[in-house]
């Protein structure tokens, strides 16, 4: 009798801890769960903000196992133990392509904590006019004389803008722009640009791209974008609206549209100059657009504060040393 309660007793045993094991191995089940959250970044002119980062909670002590021969020495109730704060990110500079329209590049402050923050732009639109201009071009090695004239015409609502540059024995070049005058300047919606034949670029603004009759790939429409043509006058816009925004060294980046496709330019304030034009002395305000690849045009650009920041003059570079340089003679208005 003994030996058979022995042998039963042991079974009951036994069972209760495979019953055990099973259930510990079991997978847990899970009620509630906590998604990570996903961070959304983007590309600002400005720096990072500091994000303030918890001071880490002080951690007990776990108590000894055993009582020692000597107490230790009471922990100071001021000690706090905590990780040590990620370092802050660097400022993010502008790239390509560019997620805004324009980006003005503030004097970085000396604290972190303190970056400016670029503030809203202001626009402000010249009245409708046209500027005429005497020309210059050099063309494998030959020099060229001309004229220019840039008819600017607005209704408060919509825009025309029309530059036709021409040469004897040579055939005129007309740039055209058309488009949409907003919050945030102009807003073109078709360009042309002419000389034998004529091509053209298409802001479709509500599939939000860009397309080209000479069936060049579609290019993505960034906000803000503009034309060869309609960036001069965007830039007018922008620094008539508020000079002071503009000191030398800000970089104004846009998407600029050709006739064939649409790349970010960047603009680098230089500074005011005077200039001897064929129209008088003018003082104005020079931008200048430094190529980046082996092929870019070098642009520069004065803008005069006496002409509500029209373009008193334009000299474009090409990567072979030809160039054309237009210079302000007169002015019509209305």
């Amino acid at each position: 009798m003994p030996l058979r309660f022995m042998l039963i007793f042991g079974t009951a045993v036994l069972a209760a801890h495979l019953w055990l094991l099973g259930a510990a191995a079991d997978p847990v089940r899970v009620r509630d769960r906590v998604v990570a959250p996903t961070f959304i970044t983007r590309s600002i002119a400005a720096s990072v903000p500091p994000v303030a980062v918890p001071e880490a909670l002080p951690q007990k002590a776990a108590a000894p196992a055993q009582p020692r021969a000597k107490a230790a020495a009471p922990r100071s109730p001021l000690a706090r133990v905590s990780e040590p704060a990620a370092p802050l990110p660097e400022p993010i500079q502008p790239v390509d392509p560019l997620p805004t329209a324009f980006l003005a590049a503030a004097p970085q402050s000396a604290s972190a904590s303190a970056a400016p923050v670029p503030p809203a732009l202001r626009f402000r639109i010249p009245a409708s006019m046209r500027l005429h201009y005497q020309v210059t071009a050099t063309a494998r090695h030959l020099r060229l004389q001309g004229d220019g004239e840039l008819l600017w015409r607005h209704d408060d609502t919509s825009y025309d803008a029309k530059l036709e540059i021409s040469a004897p024995f040579l055939t005129p070049r007309i740039q055209h722009s058309t488009g949409l005058i907003t919050a945030e300047g102009l807003a073109p919606l078709r360009f042309s640009d002419k000389a034998r034949s004529e091509e053209a670029a298409h802001f479709q603004r509500d599939q939000g791209k860009v397309s080209f009759s000479s069936n060049r790939p579609d290019a993505p429409l960034l906000a803000g974008a503009q034309d060869r043509l309609s960036v001069m006058l965007q830039l007018g816009a922008m620094v008539g609206g508020d000079p002071h925004k503009f000191p030398a060294g800000t970089v104004i980046s846009i998407q600029t549209a050709s006739a064939r496709d649409a790349e970010p330019w960047q603009f680098t304030v230089e500074g005011p100059e005077e200039l001897e034009l064929p129209g008088g002395k003018v003082g104005a305000l020079k931008l200048i657009r430094n190529p980046r690849r082996e092929f870019d045009q070098k642009v520069e650009l004065w803008l005069a504060p006496g002409m509500d920041y029209m373009p008193v003059r334009l000299r474009l570079t090409q990567p072979n040393g030809d160039w054309v340089d237009q210079q302000w003679s007169s002015t019509d208005k209305g």
